[in-house]
């Protein structure tokens, strides 16, 4: 379905508008989020696959896949508006649990941390480099959002092992704890599956 086609039904644009107004309150309110999460302190612990290893500094890697794996989503996905829309609905799921289990789970950052400076939440954020939104693991999640929901086997492929080395780099880079970047694809699968489910039915 192209987006002329898409758009002549009432209920394709309501859907649309509705997730992109729910999808822009929900990154305001993210914003302001790590703010609250930012000043509160909360507790760290030993993780022991992190102690197998120092810490190096991957974060060029890091965002080389991010970015380059989002951009060439986004490139592909604007002429599918169904899939499209399903994408960023699950994104936005996905955000909100964030939230949740920051909320639950409060974390101060491992001992040796190399701090990710993300350009993106850095300019369009709070300003301040974030250390405590760690669990779960939000890069991980949105590479693993768009294995997920790709359907070229190349770009399946891809996102796949983008996903894959970021995950492996932040961990590298002490950046997360174990447990942060194993529930972001568990996590994230769950909400894979409930919005597939209700779009079933």
């Amino acid at each position: 379905m192209n987006w002329k086609e898409f758009i002549s039904s009432k209920q394709n644009r309501f859907e649309l508008i509705s997730t992109l107004v729910l999808l822009a309150i929900v990154l305001f309110t993210f914003t302001r989020f790590l703010i609250y999460v930012e000043s509160r302190n909360g507790f760290s612990f030993e993780d022991p696959i992190l102690g197998l290893f120092e810490p190096i500094d991957l974060t060029w890697l890091t965002f080389t896949l991010i970015y380059g794996s989002i951009i060439t989503a986004l490139i592909y996905l604007i002429s599918k508006p169904e899939k499209l829309l399903f994408t960023i609905q699950l994104y936005t799921l996905m955000v909100v649990l964030r939230m949740i289990a920051m909320w639950l789970l409060p974390l101060n950052p491992p001992e040796q941390m190399i701090i990710l400076i993300d350009p993106f939440v850095e300019f369009f954020g709070t300003g301040k480099t974030l250390t405590k939104d760690l669990f779960f693991s939000g890069h991980t999640a949105t590479l693993f959002i768009l294995f997920l929901t790709a359907d070229n086997k190349h770009l399946k492929i891809i996102f796949l092992l983008s996903t894959i080395g970021v995950a492996i780099s932040v961990l590298l880079q002490h950046v997360h704890y174990t447990i942060d970047v194993f529930t972001a694809f568990i996590i994230t699968y769950a909400c894979y599956s409930i919005l597939r489910f209700f779009n079933n039915h």
